[in-house]
């Protein structure tokens, strides 16, 4: 999935994603670990697109407001 796509998505929808690609890279750890993974780099682009969900999330956070550690003290 694009960035430009991922953006569109609602919050609920990218957590609903996050979850979904945590699952998908567990079984693909699993089937790697087995010897039965078909391509060992599905497991790198599963990471990368977990980084791209978690860095939209955050934006949307930053965004609404509920940035939490705004660098004062």
């Amino acid at each position: 999935m694009k960035i430009n796509e991922i953006k569109t998505l609602s919050v609920e929808q990218l957590n609903a994603r996050l979850k979904e690609l945590n699952s998908e890279l567990f079984n693909l750890r699993f089937s790697h670990a087995t010897r039965n993974l078909a391509n060992p780099m599905r497991i790198h682009e599963c990471k990368k697109e977990i980084a791209r969900v978690k860095t939209v999330i955050r934006e949307k956070e930053i965004a609404a407001g509920k940035g939490g550690n705004d660098g004062r003290n």
